[in-house]
């Protein structure tokens, strides 16, 4: 409900699916900035891990000269998501730029298909090979009973939780209550979200380890720009010097 453009420039004020904003702040010569800003608010580390890896997966295949993918451009992308999200079966149909109608299941069936392919003539890292796996795994569910991935799929979860709320408490889906349901599964403080109640119930699939997380917040890969922002910090920090940090600059 919040995107409105396909591609544009701007972030925030007419959202669109990608920013055309190429700010790598790297070396332009090697890294090139490519920002896929439409999506789900994910917390489920499960579809985290699908969205990032399915696309990293998806632009290999695209820098690949010998891959060829079929042409499913959209004809109204912007229409296309709202359908999509408002369907909870997954088999709504939509319409291509050539005329045909397939439904969300299909155009990522056949990308799936295309990405099994890829991976046995050119292999996969570890990581995108355990994504398009987990990405298999949850296309399978979504066409035999989208309402299992419960454990998998923010969207399923969230939606059996407000389900449940609603019927004990015979409220409409407009209710001021459930939006508030709403938006608390997505509350980031551990102590107010429901997510984080769901997780500590072990009620959602988890991808890495809780001591893994603690690791990555307190100590950034030593080859990145975020190593070199932490130590600068903690350093003016201990001299209890004023500093400025931002994307580009330190001071």
């Amino acid at each position: 409900e919040h995107i409105w453009e396909g591609v544009s420039s701007a972030t925030t004020r007419s959202r669109p699916i990608i920013n055309t904003r190429d700010e790598p702040h790297a070396d332009a010569e090697r890294f090139r900035r490519l920002h896929v800003i439409v999506g789900d608010s994910n917390m489920s580390e499960y579809a985290t891990y699908v969205k990032v890896g399915a696309t990293s997966i998806l632009l290999r295949m695209l820098e690949d000269p010998g891959t060829v993918l079929r042409d499913l451009t959209l004809e109204n992308p912007i229409r296309a998501i709202r359908e999509i999200s408002h369907d909870l079966t997954c088999r709504r149909k939509v319409r291509l730029a050539n005329g045909r109608e397939v439904s969300a299941l299909d155009i990522q069936s056949e990308y799936l298909t295309r990405a099994l392919r890829f991976r046995d003539t050119h292999g996969l890292s570890p990581q995108e090979d355990r994504a398009l796996d987990m990405w298999e795994h949850c296309l399978k569910g979504l066409e035999s009973d989208p309402m299992s991935l419960d454990r998998e799929c923010d969207w399923v979860a969230k939606h059996q939780l407000i389900e449940a709320y609603r019927q004990r408490h015979a409220l409409p889906l407009g209710h001021p209550k459930v939006g508030l349901l709403d938006l608390q599964y997505h509350d980031v403080n551990r102590e107010r979200g429901l997510y984080y109640r769901l997780e500590a119930r072990d009620r959602m699939e988890r991808v890495i380890d809780e001591a893994a997380v603690t690791e990555a917040v307190n100590r950034p890969p030593g080859t990145t720009r975020a190593r070199l922002r932490g130590e600068f910090i903690r350093r003016a920090k201990e001299r209890r010097r004023d500093f400025t940090v931002d994307w580009v600059h330190l001071k």
